[in-house]
């Protein structure tokens, strides 16, 4: 277990779970095609297929997958590698709540795009997925229709991606906020899919009373959505089945790359940096964002302590510092590359 690992006392923890229960937030094997040739329309046994692909430019594709299970068209944002001239792997990069829906996404608030100019690997960013989990609901929603995210995510989508791009079959997965639980069950969920997962700022537990309390936050208060569509009535068998720190043993053998802040103001608090469109005001970040990051590191702490029992090899990076914001999140994702670019074989 590598990692700074601050030892946290009951009263902080039962003062978090308080405060996340009381809150009222408004709150990613054949060569690849050189660059000049268009990859042909794949249909997986699944059924999924490329719809169509536009091509912004050289490495920027937005690419466009029928999911057989949700019965839609599914827009991905596609970074290509800096080197096509052998098959690369992938990794699948999540977004938070919004699913990237709501222009909160990794394209407008990081420096993804440059930060990946010299690396070899294909990204592939769902751009929808609001308020879903990236899990298969047990019923439709009325607010947000189908989700059959881990079917597609793990099922239907790879042999599409690996076809359509001329990838290596490799594949790990990264994600924040809502998606940084999300991928840590879909490791679960599909044993063999993935090599590597990284989680920024998630809550890996789901079925205890802080987890539940932090999943009602996000679906009900955020999003107007009941939970119960999701995993079942509460306390039910499904909540357990999604619970990472209960399933814990199921990510042995995978590279884990685990970060969270402890919700106190750090450099991207800085009123002087500039900040997108889609950021949220500053205060808000401070004071919503602090409380949320605090409810997520107690929820990390947690996870490191299970890892820890099962001896299970991790690395854990608790910031002294840090809100629930695209700064640390754009951190994350360059701090946790090496790992993930090893557990991808580059």
């Amino acid at each position: 277990m590598q990692g700074r690992s601050p030892g946290l006392r009951s009263p902080r923890r039962r003062w978090l779970a308080g405060v996340l229960s009381a809150a009222t937030v408004t709150m990613s094997l054949a060569a690849a095609a050189p660059a000049s040739a268009e990859p042909q329309p794949t249909q997986a046994a699944s059924g999924a297929y490329v719809d169509h692909i536009d091509k912004i430019d050289d490495r920027r594709w937005d690419v466009s997958v029928y999911s057989p299970s949700m019965d839609r068209v599914i827009p991905l944002q596609v970074v290509r590698p800096d080197d096509t001239s052998v098959p690369r792997p992938t990794l699948y990069l999540l977004n938070g709540a919004g699913g990237g829906e709501d222009g909160a996404n990794w394209l407008n608030q990081t420096d993804i795009l440059g930060f990946l100019a010299d690396k070899n690997a294909n990204v592939v960013i769902p751009a929808e997925g609001m308020f879903s989990y990236y899990t298969d609901w047990v019923n439709d929603d009325p607010v947000i229709g189908r989700n059959k995210w881990t079917t597609f995510l793990t099922s239907e989508l790879p042999p599409v991606i690996d076809s359509a791009l001329g990838t290596n079959g490799i594949n790990s997965i990264a994600g924040l906020s809502m998606a940084a639980s999300s991928v840590l069950d879909l490791a679960i969920q599909a044993p063999g899919v993935y090599r590597g997962v990284a989680s920024y700022s998630g809550c890996a537990q789901t079925s205890d009373p802080l987890g539940q309390a932090y999943v009602r936050l996000v679906l009900e208060m955020m999003g107007g959505i009941d939970p119960q569509n999701m995993w079942g009535p509460y306390g039910g068998p499904g909540w357990g089945e999604h619970d990472a720190l209960l399933n814990a043993e199921k990510l042995r053998g995978l590279s884990l790359y685990i970060a969270n802040g402890n919700g106190l103001p750090g450099p991207h608090e800085n009123p002087a940096l500039p900040r997108t469109p889609q950021a949220s005001p500053l205060l808000d970040q401070v004071v919503v964002g602090g409380i949320i990051e605090a409810a997520t590191d107690v929820c990390t702490h947690n996870l490191a302590d299970r890892l820890q029992e099962l001896n299970i090899p991790a690395t854990f990076d608790f910031r002294d510092v840090g809100t629930h914001s695209w700064g640390y999140w754009q951190d994350d994702l360059r701090n946790s590359w090496p790992l993930l670019s090893a557990s991808m074989g580059l």
